[in-house]
């Protein structure tokens, strides 16, 4: 993975997080709390879960163990 790469999948992973508060916010408004937070679930779960492995890979690209390679080098 280059370092554009590793932003993209920032970008969506903020992305999805903001999604599933939206989804949430909207579907609560039409269909009530508890159908909302079904909804809302998969974009929530998708989002973190990639925030964290963006984490880890960051964290392991800083100590010298897996790094992220530029992409003009």
């Amino acid at each position: 993975m280059d370092r554009s790469g590793f932003v993209k999948l920032a970008v969506v992973a903020f992305g999805l997080v903001t999604l599933s508060f939206f989804v949430r916010g909207l579907s609560r408004i039409v269909l009530g709390a508890e159908t909302a937070s079904l909804l809302q679930a998969p974009f929530a779960v998708v989002g973190f879960a990639l925030l964290v492995y963006l984490f880890v890979r960051a964290t392991l690209d800083f100590v010298g163990v897996w790094e992220v390679e530029n992409s003009d080098a």
